[in-house]
């Protein structure tokens, strides 16, 4: 198989919403993703995508900031490939693409949520070399 990794232009960030409906429960509608992606793209936001010929088949939103603690960091964001895809070294390759991407614009460290049930995520990002350091708190206002 032929995989392309790339960021994808932002005038085509809605082709990534029936993948983030496939990642996530909450149950946003169509209407709101396509509000809040279109925002997104405005704002310190890229989105790397993996195609399997013309299929897109996953998908990484990546924030961008300077933190304190860290310095120019990436947080990588939905991360999600599609299922029959996984366990074949597609994630660990796709990570791989995003480090250089994010390293080539000066950027030192990544950072990522993952959601407390997503057990086999943990093993995943523990594998990358990543660390637990703290908690993500949500309030709604």
């Amino acid at each position: 198989m032929s995989f392309q990794f790339q960021i994808l232009e932002p005038s085509n960030i809605h082709d990534i919403i029936p993948l983030i409906q496939q990642l996530t429960s909450h149950n946003c509608s169509e209407m709101v993703l396509k509000e809040r992606f279109s925002d997104m793209v405005t704002e310190n936001y890229e989105c790397a995508v993996i195609y399997n010929q013309d299929k897109l088949i996953g998908v990484s939103g990546l924030w961008y900031c300077t933190r304190h603690y860290t310095g120019k960091s990436v947080e990588l964001d939905h991360v999600y490939i599609v299922e029959d895809y996984r366990s074949q070294g597609l994630g660990k390759q796709f990570l791989e693409w995003i480090y250089n991407h994010v390293k080539a614009k000066g950027v030192v460290t990544a950072e990522l949520n993952t959601y407390v049930h997503n057990y086999p995520s943990h093993k995943f990002y523990y594998n990358e070399g990543f660390e637990i350091l703290g908690y993500h708190f949500l309030k709604k206002l």
